[in-house]
């Protein structure tokens, strides 16, 4: 696959969402938060060149994208996909990898939606087979729960899967974020992530994300685990956006 049709698969995948409030980045995270994108409105989670190693594997994800629309109240469409570009000679070419369709649902209105108590939401959906690379489709089923005092905010997420491979998988995680109305505030997210078949994942990110305006955010991440009996890491740094749809 060249690497203009990657591309363009993505970009294809894009715009099929936004057919179908202001940006809150959610990048660089692999969790989630218990939010949508307001009702007309679409959110793109946009990383121009991201970088993961992993034991000898090498790859350079340019770019990651992720887009939200909020079709309905309380309600978003989701689909995202990375184009990858091996760096180390184990995946031939370039790829679509991490692609995805899903929807996601707020079950209770709460900090998150300047309502008390905490926010619930739940998102699933399908795990879409790739280009060189994820072969084979899975589904996801996870449970969101967000929670905010005074200069902290939480959100756990809990996930079960089936993989593109058929193994069973289950992915717990924490983020945390530092107060909502410091312009650039610290991040962090740990997870332990279980494919039954196949791995066992402990990650750690630390990073920033900085709220240039109510509509566009900025984000750097470090993230470091350990696979099996290997170590990895990634560095992730983006932009998230966001626009009326009509």
């Amino acid at each position: 696959m060249s690497k203009r049709r990657a591309i363009v698969s993505l970009a294809m995948a894009a715009a099929i969402a936004g057919w179908c409030s202001a940006a809150q980045a959610f990048r660089p995270f692999d969790g989630t938060d218990a939010a949508v994108a307001d009702m007309d409105k679409i959110e793109i989670e946009f990383g121009p060149v991201e970088y993961r190693r992993e034991s000898a594997a090498r790859t350079l994800f340019a770019p990651s994208v992720r887009v939200n629309y909020g079709f309905a109240p309380d309600w978003e469409a989701v689909v995202e996909g990375r184009v990858a570009h091996s760096l180390s000679g184990d995946m031939r070419g370039i790829g679509l990898v991490e692609d995805s369709a899903t929807l996601k649902h707020v079950l209770r209105e709460g900090v998150l939606q300047d309502k008390p108590g905490p926010s619930v939401a739940t998102e699933f959906g399908v795990l879409l087979p790739g280009v060189n690379g994820n072969r084979g489709t899975g589904a996801t089923l996870a449970g969101i729960v967000s929670e905010r005092w005074e200069g902290l905010t939480f959100h756990l997420n809990t996930a079960v899967a089936l993989t593109r491979e058929q193994h069973a998988d289950l992915f717990l995680g924490i983020i945390a974020e530092g107060p909502r109305d410091w312009r650039v505030r610290p991040v962090a997210e740990v997870f332990y992530d279980r494919d039954f078949g196949e791995s066992r994942t402990r990650s750690a990110l630390i990073g920033v994300i900085w709220q240039v305006n109510d509509d566009v955010a900025a984000d750097v991440g470090l993230r470091g685990a350990r696979i099996n009996d290997h170590t990895g890491y990634e560095i992730r740094a983006g932009i998230t956006f966001a626009f009326a749809a009509r």
